[in-house]
């Protein structure tokens, strides 16, 4: 019997992520965001343990479009890395830092949504360069000044950041063009990001002046941070429910009732289920229910979660414990996936 390792080519894995990371180009944008969410998370979660005790300021994440140089910059005011953590976690595909920081503060740590190590890199799949620009919340430490072209060869020079946290700087290659257009970034948002708990700021209001649209000076914030599945139902009411259910699905006509699902054990499950109003030409839609994984949206296709004859409901589940592929976007068959449509079979 021979044993041996199988080689990696660098060389050869760039085009593979470029094209195949994940079925959806426009997920890069989540999984930057995701991250910066992430590091802004272990901050608070530093913080409140004493580990770190300086001030923590404005933590809105700022997503900036720049048309003229062709770039999309994810910025936030997180824990960021030193040049060891850039070597580490950046340099090392599949290398996540979650896992070691949920290692290190489960019992405190704030919900953290990355755990493969390779979200990252997906902003390969629309730029021909990406710029890493961070400073960590360490003391004494220096800027740091990330540079790949999407080739295995990259750059760590000193960086001008000086505040803590993280740049990420996307140049948009030329096949990519649509993530240049402000409507696109913003739908993107809309989708992927609306609940996420850490407030995303894209561009400034706007409002209509002498007949025309104008930027206001006030951040557009693009979620809501605390939305009513992640409260305690003792805090809501019934006005809480039927604002958030029209904040789903602004045109539908109010629930009948609904169901706040709040499991612990032996599974991690959040959301709210609710019932719609039945007309007479019932329309079987299967894309209501809107799973999302530590608030971060996945999908709306949730068979094998919802029985089918469920179909017919509205509303969000959540839940960390549904077992997902790297790219989040199709649900693997797991014990958990049945004992969860078990749970909610049950509870309807």
């Amino acid at each position: 019997m021979q044993k041996g390792t199988i080689g990696v080519s660098t060389e050869n894995i760039f085009p593979i992520i470029k094209k195949f990371l994940y079925s959806d180009h426009e997920i890069f944008l989540r999984e930057l965001i995701s991250n910066a969410v992430d590091a802004t998370q272990k901050l608070k979660t530093l913080a409140a343990v004493g580990d770190y005790t300086g001030e923590t300021g404005d933590l809105t994440i700022r997503v900036q479009l720049d048309t003229k140089n062709k770039t999309l910059t994810v910025s936030d005011f997180g824990i960021g890395m030193t040049d060891e953590e850039v070597e580490k976690y950046i340099n090392q595909i599949a290398f996540s830092s979650a896992e070691e920081f949920l290692e290190q503060y489960k019992k405190q740590a704030n919900a953290i949504i990355g755990h493969f190590g390779l979200g990252f890199y997906s902003a390969f799949m629309v730029s021909d360069k990406v710029e890493v620009i961070t400073k960590s919340y360490k003391e004494g430490s220096k800027a740091v000044h990330w540079t790949c072209d999407g080739s295995p060869e990259y750059t760590l020079e000193d960086g001008e950041r000086v505040t803590r946290g993280t740049d990420v700087i996307l140049h948009i290659d030329s096949e990519s063009k649509e993530f240049l257009e402000e409507d696109k970034i913003l739908e993107l948002l809309k989708k992927y990001c609306k609940f996420l708990p850490v407030e995303i700021a894209f561009g400034k209001e706007k409002e209509w002046k002498d007949g025309k649209e104008v930027e206001t000076g006030k951040d557009r914030i693009i979620n809501n941070t605390k939305p009513a599945w992640t409260r305690k139902p003792s805090e809501l009411k019934d006005e809480d429910y039927k604002s958030f259910y029209h904040e789903l699905y602004p045109v539908a006509e109010e629930p009948l009732f609904w169901i706040h699902l709040n499991v612990d054990y032996p599974f991690n499950l959040t959301g709210i289920l609710y019932f719609p109003r039945i007309k007479s030409n019932i329309e079987i839609q299967k894309n209501k229910i809107q799973l999302y994984c530590n608030q971060v949206f996945v999908t709306d296709s949730v068979e094998g979660i919802v029985p089918d004859f469920l179909t017919l409901l509205h509303g969000v589940i959540d839940s960390p414990d549904i077992p997902l592929n790297v790219s989040r976007s199709y649900l693997q068959s797991d014990s958990n996936v049945k004992k969860i449509s078990a749970h909610i079979t049950k509870k309807v």
